[in-house]
């Protein structure tokens, strides 16, 4: 029975009752040691009609990746070949089970473990219900956390509930976005009806005195009648050692208690006790070898037992509380639990082997390290970056050796900003820097790029650049060379304005190394960086394409060659190698690398059109962004989706979304989504016909400086329309000369549409038809629905006004079908504007025919990916959804869609 928890017990109640009918859900228990959190999720365990997996986590398997996981699920590993074998092997691997590589490429990402997580819970929940409890969910090894949230967050039609506990003080486990439940402490009446229980043949007056005491915890309200002397419990006037008023916290008083009953037991069972704490899974097997050394047995654990200590069965040796295991741990001294340690090194034979070592290793040894960083290999395998950072920063530690230290020390660093760790990677490269060694190249390498991404993290990427630099000029190896200027020149570029930009874009070409192929790929871009720096508007020659043989470039160079192939103006380019690293990214578990390609996919698809996709795109890569520890995208995604707001007309959230990119871009100094951001407002105020203001943002952020011409050449279009509507067409003259300019050096069809559109804007009446058709002959080759409906658009306006309304209807109904489809709001509402003044009645409200526009972005992922035949798993793998979630938006989609089944999907294609 739980005391004062009824409005909690409710909750638990209503979360079991909801996934008892198929509904899954999240719940995130926080509060202090000793308030109930344990008890709480007990309370749901007795209370479920559901299966049940459980786990605890202990602090002693934090740098063992995947470890909770492990004992998670392993009651129903059974049921992991039903899996995907992506998925299977990922989570095979993870475990360490074997099945994690293929040929060499590694599949056991933590994050692609979470998704196999969650389809391995979706599995087992199609026969019954699953509950799965994970308390001290702030001591989980970092793996386990990750793919745990992963699946959490993720579970949307599933019976599946999953409970965690955390301390509040705790920051190890985040919860991000999933629900929490505080547990505050007792009431008087509650704590009273506790103490009561507990100690019912006390006095009353010692009762309420405990009460006061315990402040209203209920760990303290159970364990501090214990600690009375047998005359304050008869209330003498001996002083409680704990009397009130002191100034020492309750819980302290409480770990005093444990540490005085540990202190108290016989020899023998201290031994068993502390073996017990240090090894944590409890296991009898391994306890019993351990115990032998000392002259123990699993016998001598029965004191403890019937001190309230410990529970001792089958599955192993439970402790009375976490409080209890820190109690044990430091009422032994160093030299009782090195002599354990030692024990336990030779009573296991897996990871935790050569933790105990390393636990009992003073001073340098050469054996243990090296046996720590084959761990740290084996962790990597497993996709355990920061138990890899772990393992690696404990070798360099024990490395009697200085460079192999410093090697260490950063290779330990480079796990640690793959991890998200940012902060923790900052104190291990200062480790490596302590140390004046020389380095080989590839470490060299490594530390600059760490220590590159740290400054770029900090808000310094001009600092970062010149640690790339100094590092290049040391490395002769050429992909390691191209992978430090791809980065180098790319932030270069893309910082804030600064004097130094242009010398260090200088320095970047400087440092190219000779040759062709690769070598030459990197220096036409590095040149095209220097020269829009220097004010070139037209590079579009400098920057290669890729060939099919881009997957063996380095990816940073690879990258950035896609990412800009919109200077060249190639979104099919752009756009299929995209897709190709998005999907090389899933099916190799590179998750962390996920984000970028998504967002250079989303821009592709932005750029062509194709918004509906963008969308989910977005919303796809801010997820993962938020679950990777990768900031640095999430604020150039803000951006992104600023103009996608701005698009659908949608201006508070566009504004929202702009003001978080700009504040991101100002702290980094670095500028791509506050661009994006500063691109949404002029689409934003364009739609709403508010054209000065589009006239005098692009004059402040764009006219003036070809900087970030990457983007601002796809708005240059807007500021020669919004100086035609604002009646000074005569202000864009200049840059529709440079428009031009670029457009003859793409030859490229889309923006050659765009120009021809934007001329008959300006051309006197004899000529604007016929740049209006040949507009629309390129639109239709090229294929850009937003822009070519807005082709159709300004061609439809000019038309009412030369009196051809017949004409005029034809082509404002087409824009105004299009700018439906795309959602595009405030455009759909002009073009409907123009209809009504050609004569057609319209209806005031917007379109009811667009049934796309009733998607969600993910809903709208998943029936773009049923049109193609994929099952619902294979979509599932595609987008980090269970199955179950799938059926579950297709189910939701069919009568929005107005269709009955997967076949009828294929009458929306295309869906942009």
């Amino acid at each position: 029975m739980l005391y004062g928890r009824a409005a909690e017990q409710e909750l638990i109640d209503g979360l079991l009752r909801d996934v008892a009918e198929g509904r899954p859900g999240t719940l995130v228990v926080r509060g202090e040691a000793g308030i109930g959190k344990s008890a709480m999720l007990e309370y749901a365990a007795a209370r479920t009609q559901a299966r049940v997996l459980r786990v605890t986590g202990v602090p002693s398997e934090a740098d063992l990746p995947f470890a909770a996981l492990h004992v998670l699920l392993r009651p129903v590993l059974d049921r992991v070949p039903a899996l995907p074998p992506q998925q299977s092997d990922a989570l095979l691997g993870a475990l360490g089970l074997g099945g994690a590589n293929r040929g060499d490429r590694f599949l056991g990402d933590r994050f692609l473990a979470g998704l196999a997580t969650l389809s391995l819970l979706v599995e087992v929940s199609a026969t019954t219900p699953l509950v799965c409890l994970i308390d001290d969910a702030h001591w989980l090894d970092g793996e386990s956390a990750d793919a745990l949230l992963f699946a959490a967050r993720r579970l949307d039609a599933e019976r599946v509930a999953m409970l965690f506990s955390a301390r509040e003080a705790e920051g190890g486990f985040s919860g991000r976005g999933l629900p929490e439940l505080r547990l505050g402490r007792l009431g008087p009446e509650a704590a009273g009806r506790l103490v009561a229980k507990h100690a019912a043949d006390l006095p009353l007056a010692v009762r309420v005195q405990l009460v006061a005491e315990a402040q209203g915890n209920p760990l303290a309200l159970v364990e501090l009648p214990s600690m009375l002397t047998p005359e304050q419990r008869f209330g003498g006037h001996t002083p409680m050692s704990f009397a009130f008023g002191t100034a020492t916290p309750v819980l302290d008083r409480v770990f005093t208690g444990f540490r005085d009953r540990i202190e108290a037991l016989p020899a023998a069972t201290r031994v068993c006790l502390l073996a017990a704490a240090l090894h944590d899974q409890g296991d009898l097997g391994v306890l019993s070898a351990a115990l032998e050394p000392f002259g123990a047995s699993l016998d001598d654990f029965a004191a403890a037992e019937r001190a309230g200590l410990v529970r001792v069965g089958v599955s192993g040796v439970t402790f009375r509380h976490p409080l209890v295991r820190t109690a044990v741990v430091l009422a032994g001294d160093v030299a009782a639990r090195m002599a354990a340690h030692r024990a336990l090194a030779a009573a296991v034979d897996d990871d935790r082997r050569a933790w105990h070592l390393a636990a009992v290793t003073t001073r340098p040894d050469a054996a243990v390290a090296e046996d720590l960083e084959k761990l740290a290999l084996r962790a990597r395998q497993r996709g355990g970056q920061a138990a890899v950072s772990a393992a690696y920063a404990r070798a360099a530690e024990l490395s009697a050796d200085p460079a192999e230290a410093t090697r260490r020390w950063i290779a330990a660093a480079s796990a640690a900003v793959e991890a998200g760790l940012w902060r923790r990677a900052g104190e291990l490269v200062a480790e490596a820097r302590r140390r004046t060694v020389p380095l080989a190249p590839p470490v060299l390498a490594e530390l600059a790029m760490v220590r590159a991404k740290l400054e770029a993290e900090a808000g310094r990427p001009l600092a970062a650049v010149r640690l790339l630099h100094e590092a290049a000029a040391q490395v002769t190896d050429v992909p390691i060379v191209l992978s430090l200027l791809s980065v180098a020149g790319y932030l270069t570029w893309s910082s804030a304005p600064h004097p130094d930009q242009l010398a260090l874009a200088r320095r970047t070409e400087e440092l190219n190394p000779p040759g062709g192929g690769r070598a030459a790929a990197l220096r036409s871009i590095n040149s095209g960086f220097r020269r829009m720096l220097e004010g070139d508007a037209v590079t579009t020659y400098s920057f290669p394409e890729l060939s099919d043989d881009a997957a063996a470039m380095p990816v940073e160079l690879r990258m950035v060659i896609v990412h800009h192939a919109m200077v060249r103006a190639d979104l099919d380019g752009m756009l299929d190698h995209a897709e190709a690293m998005v999907g090389e990214c899933r099916s190799e578990g590179r998750l962390g690398r996920l984000p970028q390609a998504l967002t250079v996919r989303a821009i592709g698809e932005i750029l062509g059109g194709r918004h509906r996709s963008a969308r989910a795109t977005v919303a796809q890569a801010v997820s993962l962004a938020a679950d990777v520890g990768q900031p640095l995208w999430s604020g150039y995604l803000a951006g992104v989706q600023a103009w996608l707001s701005a698009a659908a007309g949608r201006e508070q959230e566009c504004l929202a979304l702009g003001a978080d990119a700009l504040r991101d871009a100002e702290r980094r100094a670095w500028m791509p989504g506050g661009c994006w951001a500063e691109y949404a407002r002029v689409l934003l105020d364009l739609g709403a016909g508010r054209y000065e203001a589009v006239l005098d943002r692009l004059d402040r952020t764009a006219v003036g400086s070809s900087r970030y011409a990457f983007v601002w050449r796809y708005a240059w279009p807007d500021y020669v329309e919004a100086a035609v509507r604002a009646g000074d067409p005569d202000r864009a003259a200049d840059l529709l000369g440079r428009y031009a300019e670029w457009v003859g050096a793409t030859g490229q069809d889309r923006p050659r549409a765009v120009l021809l559109r934007v001329r008959a804007l300006l051309a006197p009446d004899g000529e604007a038809d016929g740049l209006f058709q040949r507009a629309l002959e390129l639109h239709a080759r090229a294929g850009q629905p937003f822009d070519e409906a807005r082709t159709r658009l300004l061609y439809g306006e000019w038309q009412r006004r030369h009196q051809r309304r017949s004409a005029a209807r034809a082509q404002l109904e087409a824009a105004r079908e299009a700018f439906d489809d795309l959602d595009a709001v405030p455009w759909s509402a002009r073009a409907a504007a123009e209809l009504r003044a050609t004569g057609v009645s319209l209806p005031d409200c917007g379109s009811t025919d667009d049934v796309l526009a009733e998607l969600t972005p993910q809903e709208l992922q998943v029936v773009r990916l049923a049109v193609t035949g994929a099952s619902n798993r294979e979509i599932g793998a595609q987008l980090f959804l269970s199955p179950r979630t799938v059926a579950s938006h297709l189910y939701k989609a069919f009568p929005k869609l107005g269709v009955t089944s997967r076949a009828e999907l294929s009458r929306l294609m295309p869906l942009d």
